[in-house]
């Protein structure tokens, strides 16, 4: 983390939708970087430090957008950083915001991602053949359904479970108004029902393709005691990780990826917690496909192996449950891919800053946001609280 202590100091977040035709990339991201500023009550001359992230530039077909948008998002004249680690990238730039600040370099940072898909073909990208692998050809849906159906059978988890997810995030996604997709009347039966895209993943389970941005302003401890001394919440920084591993290599644990047993590991070392079911109040994983959410709950460390699933079937990770996940709506609601892991370390300030509106879960005092990338092989993640470290 640095010797530093870091906090959201603010948020900043537009409207998920599938085609926002009304303005350009700069346009959108303007917005959120300005709900950001206003939230934390800062100008953009206080901010030292731009970071920015978003998934491949084949998603959009434009390449380095952030050199041709420098001006219209404040970036003249200050630093800038752009950050990729795929679909991960979100919750990294947020992460390496964090560092900025808490290793002594800057003050005050801002971090904005976002993702523009109705500009170019996300699963045309997704499917260009990578050397010396197998190609695909079916986008993330197809790349992932044979790691969801080996979950399955090494879990024996029944086959609902994905569709108590998917319907549990669209609920939750209908209390939010920033949300994609607002389904306040789905039910498992509803979802069971839907067209089968790539066995055993269902449309209702699978994520949007959504344009929209995220941001969040990070300050050093001063300035984030001078923010509560004038009566306005922060988000503290407790802990962060990042980790990595190759896409492909004999034995890989695709269910459970090493990388993100070690990030989990490092996380919760890191900010001092033992028991994370017990100690986390509220999660923002990133589950673009339902079954996802137990695959990531064993390998966060919230469940034993094979187990995660029972959590979900026990209804305790809808809100007002022993982990509420995703309250939000989580990525099922809202996936602007670059912006979708930001979004989750987002929601995870906005808990524990008491700003979640009508998908506030009550007396939230820690909250976990989590992204992962690429074949399940990039993981970023941070725990953030109302009381300093």
């Amino acid at each position: 983390m640095g010797r530093n202590r870091s906090a959201v100091l603010g948020t900043g977040q537009t409207k998920y939708v599938a085609k926002r035709t009304d303005v350009t990339m700069a346009g959108m991201i303007r917005e959120a970087i300005d709900r950001a500023l206003v939230d934390a009550q800062v100008t953009m001359d206080e901010i030292d430090a731009i970071v920015i992230g978003k998934a491949p530039d084949l998603f959009e077909g434009s390449m380095m957008p952030e050199l041709a948008m420098a001006e219209a998002i404040g970036a003249v004249g200050k630093q800038m950083i752009r950050v990729h680690t795929a679909g991960s990238v979100g919750g990294s730039t947020a992460i390496v915001g964090s560092s900025m600040v808490s290793s002594g370099v800057h003050r005050r940072v801002l971090a904005v991602s976002w993702e523009k898909q109705s500009e170019s073909n996300a699963m045309w990208a997704l499917s260009i053949a990578v050397p010396f692998t197998m190609p695909v050809g079916a986008g993330a849906g197809g790349f992932f359904a044979p790691h969801v159906r080996a979950y399955i059978n090494n879990s024996g988890a029944p086959g609902h479970i994905g569709a108590m997810v998917a319907a549990k995030d669209r609920r939750n996604g209908a209390k939010n108004p920033l949300a994609h997709l607002h389904q306040p009347d789905i039910t498992v039966d509803k979802v069971m029902a839907s067209q089968m895209l790539w066995d055993p993943i269902r449309y209702d389970e699978t994520c949007p393709s959504s344009d929209g941005a995220c941001a969040v302003v990070i300050g050093d401890e001063a300035a984030a005691d001078a923010a509560i001394a004038d009566g306005r919440s922060v988000a503290w920084v407790h802990a962060t990780a990042m980790r990595t591993e190759p896409l492909s290599y004999s034995h890989r644990n695709v269910v459970s990826p090493q990388a993100g047993r070690d990030a989990a590991a490092a996380l919760w070392r890191d900010a001092g917690i033992t028991n994370p079911l017990e100690e986390i109040d509220a999660a923002e994983i990133y589950v673009p496909f339902s079954w996802f959410e137990p695959m990531w709950l064993e390998n966060l460390g919230f469940m034993p192996e094979n187990e995660g699933w029972k959590l979900t079937e026990a209804g305790e990770t809808e809100i007002g449950g022993k982990l509420p996940v995703n309250a939000s709506g989580g990525v099922l609601s809202s996936n602007p891919i670059g912006a979708s892991g930001m979004i989750r370390c987002a929601e995870a300030a906005i808990q524990v800053m008491g700003k979640a509106g009508d998908h506030q879960v009550e007396g939230a005092r820690k909250a976990f946001g989590h992204a992962y990338g690429g074949g399940s092989q990039y993981f970023s993640m941070w725990v953030v609280g109302a009381d300093k470290p």
